[in-house]
């Protein structure tokens, strides 16, 4: 029987591609409420690991169990992709549509009712759904995408990359809304982060992910004091000096 305390528990994950394996035996539990972080080198599995937890990928070894709250089959989970993933044929609130359409079977006006509502969640205006992918600025492309992630009311939310290719005060303003929203709606988050400082200010824990494996969990503090050479590298080199990185 699922523990309602944990939203998803993974144990002994193995995924690969043919002879190579990318996550090896891997070990983890995502409490529920929580936004925990996940941080790896390029190409060391992170979109692996996520794209498998969302049934994109298969698995070749090992479990996934999704908590009781988080239904089976899909629709609550929502995800954000690194580039968005717009469709670009359609409008912003046919975007943010698409999921309902395919979920349920909702009128037409509800369905404008509820991608505005969406849309308003984000910080954008009724009118911003009546524009198409390619007139919007990369902020908010991000903005329309966790607008169609929300769209189904998730449990749980999947962002791959969420603040990768905005500027500073845009990634601050996109990770103090990830904040508010997951705090107002109380849903699970599973964030996949390069940016230092998305990990400081709304992880409440940091998974680091290195030979396949979770090498340091828990919070930024905790992670920081880890002397695997990876994460030493990762957080306590120039770059991180350079942000000020430091414990809570």
């Amino acid at each position: 029987m699922p523990d309602d305390n944990i939203a998803i528990s993974v144990r002994d994950l193995v995924v690969g591609f043919g002879k190579h394996t990318v996550i090896d035996h891997l070990t983890l539990d995502v409490r529920a409420g929580e936004i925990i972080g996940l941080v790896g080198a390029s190409g060391g599995g992170k979109s692996v690991l996520m794209r498998t937890l969302i049934g994109l990928l298969p698995k070749q070894g090992g479990e996934i169990t999704f908590a009781n709250a988080v239904a089976k089959e899909g629709q609550r989970r929502g995800v954000l992709f690194q580039q968005g993933a717009l469709f670009s044929a359609l409008t912003v609130r046919q975007n943010i549509q698409f999921p309902l359409r395919e979920a349920a079977h909702l009128s037409h006006a509800l369905l404008d009712e509820i991608a505005n509502a969406k849309l308003e969640m984000v910080g954008l205006k009724a009118e911003d759904g009546d524009k198409f992918p390619a007139e919007l600025s990369g902020g908010m492309t991000k903005r329309v995408a966790l607008a169609r992630a929300l769209a189904l009311d998730p449990a749980l939310l999947f962002l791959d990359e969420p603040t990768s290719g905005l500027d500073p005060i845009a990634a601050g303003e996109f990770d103090a809304l990830i904040k508010t929203l997951q705090q107002t709606l109380r849903f699970t988050v599973f964030m996949i982060t390069h940016d230092l400082n998305s990990l400081a200010a709304v992880c409440d824990r940091i998974a680091a992910l290195a030979d396949g494996k979770i090498v340091a969990l828990g919070p930024l503090s905790m992670v920081l004091a880890s002397d695997h050479p990876w994460v030493r590298a990762y957080f306590h080199g120039a770059r991180a000096r350079m942000l000020h990185l430091e414990a809570n």
